[in-house]
């Protein structure tokens, strides 16, 4: 049997980190506050584990042998931390509860075993301060949904072993997903630095009159958002020619929005509780049909983009 990968935590999140691993035969151990919750994480990775079988290359995988493979317990209750070849924190993001963790696992996992969190806003460096094993901890940051969506964020901190960081990206290569190393622990990491960089020049544009949202959205799927799905922004002026690029730039970045501050109608939203289609407004109003539907292409759409993205 192949090492487990522990999964501290039970919410959306945990379940699908699990998943990815369970559609690739490597069991896993979810650990949370109590058994009844790590169970129920663990029954729903274990369905979405099927749901992505085919991408995983396991669509013939044997329901008995996988539920077998799995274990649900409490962080306290599990003792074979020597069995893991990667433990993987993902509660809620608390600064003072992950350090907890992390102070834990610093005592209880064995040196040689990487440590992971995936925090999306605190800094590994922060979450590690002063543990004596933080040469072996660092960021691993998905994004939802975690089954579906491939790209993992390795983040070193100030004292991460490269040796360490490396070797958690080949267990994500192994599993088909796509790590990226960020080599310096900076606010947002790497991916969502790019797309708040994007966001503050949409809603600068929606601030000023310039665009609607709707078109914003427009201008992004129809232009070089849908070329991204073929190759990345490098590659994409790679190909166009990073003179053309050059020249554009030189009208375009002293007119970039270089705000600091959320737009005021960003701040009026929060005010009145727009926050989107889970409150049913956020620019505009949506029905629970709207969101349903969107909800469902949204799903449809990002299993065609995983289709391209692995197309050779």
């Amino acid at each position: 049997m192949s090492q487990y990968v522990a999964v501290i935590g039970t919410g959306i999140m945990a379940a699908g980190i699990a998943a990815g691993f369970i559609s690739h035969s490597i069991p896993v151990v979810i650990l949370g506050r109590s058994k009844e919750k790590s169970s129920d994480c663990l029954r729903k990775a274990i369905q979405l584990a099927f749901k992505i079988g085919l991408h995983g290359g396991n669509a013939s995988l044997d329901a008995a042998a996988i539920e077998a493979a799995q274990v649900s317990a409490t962080m306290e209750d599990w003792e074979a931390w020597g069995e893991c070849s990667w433990v993987i924190e993902t509660v809620a993001e608390n600064l003072e509860l992950k350090k907890h963790i992390f102070a834990f696992l610093d005592d209880k996992v064995p040196a040689d075993i990487p440590i992971g969190s995936n925090s999306s806003g605190f800094p590994i460096t922060k979450i590690t301060a002063d543990l004596k094993t933080a040469n072996r901890m660092m960021g691993a940051h998905y994004f939802m949904p975690a089954e579906v969506v491939p790209l993992v964020e390795i983040v070193m901190g100030e004292k991460t072993d490269p040796v360490f960081s490396e070797r958690a990206c080949q267990i994500y290569k192994a599993i088909d997903k796509k790590p990226v190393l960020v080599k310096k622990d900076i606010p947002g990491f790497l991916a969502n630095r790019i797309q708040h960089a994007l966001m503050r020049e949409a809603l600068s544009l929606v601030q000023e009159g310039i665009a609607s949202p709707e078109d914003i959205d427009d201008a992004v799927r129809y232009s070089f958002g849908f070329r991204y799905a073929a190759v990345g922004p490098m590659t994409q002026k790679e190909i166009s020619g990073w003179d053309g690029m050059a020249n554009a730039a030189k009208e375009i970045y002293p007119s970039l929005s270089n705000i600091t501050n959320l737009p005021p109608k960003v701040v009026q939203l929060m005010a009145e509780g727009k926050t989107g289609m889970k409150a049913g407004e956020g620019f505009r109003k949506w029905t629970p049909e709207e969101i349903q539907q969107t909800s469902n292409s949204y799903s449809k759409r990002l299993k065609a983009a995983f289709d391209v993205l692995n197309m050779d």
